[in-house]
């Protein structure tokens, strides 16, 4: 063991083996080298990407409505079950069209009448007119009796009281022409100043066929029909026997048919920094988070002219200076041109969207844009 120990110690020192120098020169090319790679692999990755924009923010919406109606009444039967589709104009529910049946046979009678009177006040106009005629003639009459009555009276031939009496028939009759020209001035004035008006054009008849035309629509409200096609929901808490009240007079809808349209959309809020990018017709593809195994391909369809918070009821007010800049969220329409899968999309389904904007910054740059 000595001996083994003399022979190392024998050994120069120069010529021993530099195992500390090959440990950290081989460090350092590892350290350098693994930056280097990082480096690398982060420029690829940042010039290969910049195409996709992608969101979990977004949601399946299509056209819904609450169907009611603008009159009030009692519904007489519900015509459509719960997931039932149906086309523009089918009905939904309909009222008891009693009450408006009797509104419309009042306001037709309404209208009889007033056909009635227009037709007596040009009767009425039309004999006035020949009254005065009569009376004028015999108010020329009185007057030459009267002025004859006066020669002889100058002339002593008849009593002064014969003169007095012709003279009050000629001022009675004067009287009775005034009176009647009245009369046929108010009857004319009932005719819109027009002796031949036509009844379809008389003040009245207009008032009358207004409410005739109320009454008709509100006739033809009691029958609720589809306004668009699509599903029916919400049927169930509508029910034969219940009251329904009309939306313009309790200012809101107190019974109605819930109904979704058949186009159905994605809509997705993307921050206002992905949009450098992104326009109409760009691709996309999407998951839904109840269909985990399916995909969906679509289209941009439209970005939307102002952000979620333009149209919130109480917009942020920025004008005293003392805020917070936050993000906006900006609609961005997707429409849907085919499925992987087919399977039923409800309306409020959670999406996973991914937008290929078509830009590549490698491509930007080798081109100097």
């Amino acid at each position: 063991m000595s001996s083994v120990n003399n022979s190392i110690a024998a050994v120069p020192a120069g010529a021993r083996p530099r195992a500390g120098f090959d440990r950290a020169a081989l460090r350092r090319i590892l350290m350098i080298g693994g930056v280097g790679i990082f480096l690398a692999a982060a420029a690829v990755f940042y010039l290969m990407g910049g195409r996709y924009e992608t969101t979990d923010d977004a949601y399946v919406h299509a056209n819904k409505l609450m169907v009611s109606t603008d009159v009030s009444g009692l519904v007489q039967s519900v015509n459509v079950h719960e997931g039932q589709h149906v086309k523009a104009g089918d009905v939904l529910f309909t009222l008891d069209p009693k009450p408006f049946r009797i509104a419309l046979e009042n306001a037709q009678a309404a209208l009889a009448g007033a056909v009635q009177d227009v037709e007596s006040t040009r009767a009425q106009y039309r004999a006035a007119v020949a009254q005065v005629a009569a009376q004028q003639a015999q108010v020329n009459v009185n007057r030459k009796t009267y002025d004859r009555y006066v020669a002889l009276a100058r002339q002593n031939a008849i009593a002064a009281v014969q003169v007095d009496n012709i003279h009050a028939a000629l001022l009675s009759a004067q009287a009775t022409v005034a009176s009647l020209r009245q009369t046929a001035a108010t009857d004319l004035a009932k005719l819109n100043g027009n002796p031949n008006l036509p009844v379809d054009q008389s003040p009245d008849y207009l008032k009358a066929k207004a409410q005739v035309d109320e009454a008709q629509r509100q006739l033809d409200h009691a029958t609720v029909r589809a306004p668009f096609a699509g599903t029916v929901s919400e049927v169930d808490s509508l029910q034969p026997g219940t009251l329904v009240i009309s939306a313009l007079s309790a200012f809101t809808t107190t019974s109605a048919v819930g109904l979704i349209g058949d186009r159905i959309w994605v809509e997705a809020d993307l921050k206002e920094t992905q949009l450098n990018h992104i326009h109409p017709g760009a691709p996309v593809s999407f998951t839904i988070d109840t269909y985990p195994a399916c995909s969906w391909t679509g289209h941009v369809e439209s970005v939307s002219a102002g952000s979620d918070s333009s149209f919130s009821a109480l917009p942020a007010e920025n004008g005293s200076g003392n805020w917070v800049k936050v993000v906006q969220r900006i609609p961005v329409r997707i429409d849907i041109d085919h499925s992987q899968c087919d399977r039923p999309l409800s309306v409020g389904m959670s999406a996973v969207i991914s937008i290929d904007t078509g830009h590549r910054r490698w491509f930007r740059l080798l081109n100097g844009i």
